[in-house]
């Protein structure tokens, strides 16, 4: 199985703020998981992926704000592919998602 190295950070001007008050998720090819702000490492399938990143409040249990995706295609090599993810500047920016 190959692995996806995802790193997930907020703008630097809310940076202190999402730290404290939000938690990162994303979703690939339909599967939900909790992710950390830095970098999270997810196995997935080979082939061709889509994900969708976004954060929720804490408690929140089902929004997801800035929300942000990118389709990508997974050669099952052993190295994991790197996306990195980054949360606009302005409230109700979404993610920007970029591969490599």
């Amino acid at each position: 199985m190959a692995r996806l190295n995802i790193e997930i950070r907020p703008s630097w001007i809310a940076r202190p703020f999402h730290l404290a008050f939000t938690r990162p998720f994303m979703d690939v090819d339909g599967t939900e998981s909790a992710a950390w702000w830095g970098t999270t490492e997810v196995p997935v399938t080979a082939g061709p992926q889509d994900i969708a990143v976004y954060f929720r409040y804490r408690g929140q249990k089902s929004a997801r704000l800035g929300i942000g995706s990118a389709a990508f295609v997974v050669d099952g090599s052993s190295d994991p592919l790197a996306l990195r993810a980054v949360l606009g500047v302005r409230n109700g920016s979404p993610f920007k998602v970029r591969v490599g």
